[in-house]
């Protein structure tokens, strides 16, 4: 039995449609979501639903039950990651998993990024409990750019503190695709990926793109970080996670989010997603 939490999340939903793509039986498969009603429509297919509230570690041994494998993903709450991803992994180690594979981020041994820590530490403790392991590091998703076309087109601006750095991102798609791989394939144990695009791009490729595809006038703007983050905070991004994000700009600028290793498309089996492809679905609406 296949377990992923998160599954009503964005990439988790395309995790669990890969399964099922592939040919997994619904009923091998387990959709461990906060909330049960909104994976209703999972459930409909036949894919098990169980409660998993990563903050309610005896809702995790009743989801995590019969499990061969499970994908952790990453919890979204910055800052409160650590605590939540323990009790995971306390909990599959108790229903002894035979793979724990970990949403992690790319090169989160050294990286710089203020997201690198959380991951850090989260891979430290899915080697300290002893289960076979794959840790999935993947880089940027592309979405995080083409998720408000509307808005930058109507800045006409692409905006960023990322200077001429380049970008390894892949669509949420790709490192689906990439984890399914692990989840149903032999040999991944205690592996670890470093996941990221085919093509690397800076922010000005990426506004280029998007002024190519829509004939508007779309150009990069590099801000400094203070600007870049004040921008954001006035798109209505609460403080704390607006500097983030603009911190994680600067680490975009060294070098942190580039990569030049082929795992992830290996892992897929095809090419990673393009960025004019990416932004042409992201237009499509």
């Amino acid at each position: 039995m296949i377990v992923v939490t998160g599954a009503t999340g964005q990439l988790g939903r395309l995790v669990v449609s890969e399964l099922l793509s592939r040919g997994v039986p619904a009923s091998d498969v387990v959709a461990a979501v906060r909330t049960p009603e909104k994976a209703a429509d999972l459930a409909a297919l036949g894919v098990v639903v169980r409660e998993a509230d990563y903050d309610r570690p005896e809702t995790l041994d009743s989801a995590f039950a019969g499990a061969d494998r499970l994908l952790l993903v990453s919890a979204n709450e910055v800052g409160r990651r650590l605590d939540q991803h323990r009790n995971v992994i306390d909990a599959a180690v108790r229903a002894g998993v035979r793979l724990l594979a970990y949403t992690s981020l790319l090169r989160a041994d050294t990286s710089t990024l203020p997201l690198a820590p959380e991951h850090k530490a989260t891979e430290e403790l899915i080697r300290a409990s002893g289960l076979p392991f794959s840790l999935l590091r993947n880089g940027w998703y592309t979405e995080n750019y083409t998720g408000n076309l509307a808005g930058t087109l109507a800045h006409g601006a692409v905006l960023g503190s990322a200077g001429t750095g380049r970008i390894s991102a892949a669509t949420r798609a790709d490192y689906a695709a990439a984890a399914v791989t692990v989840l149903t394939g032999e040999g991944h144990e205690n592996t670890v990926y470093e996941l990221g695009g085919d093509q690397a791009f800076t922010l000005a490729d990426l506004a280029d793109e998007i002024a190519r595809q829509t004939g508007t006038d779309v150009v990069y703007r590099d801000l400094p970080v203070e600007e870049f983050t004040a921008a954001l905070v006035a798109a209505g991004l609460p403080e704390p996670y607006a500097a983030m994000l603009a911190a994680c700009d600067l680490g975009i600028a060294e070098g942190e989010l580039a990569t030049d290793r082929d795992d992830l498309r290996r892992l897929a089996g095809r090419p990673t997603t393009s960025l004019a492809d990416a932004v042409a679905v992201a237009l499509k609406g």
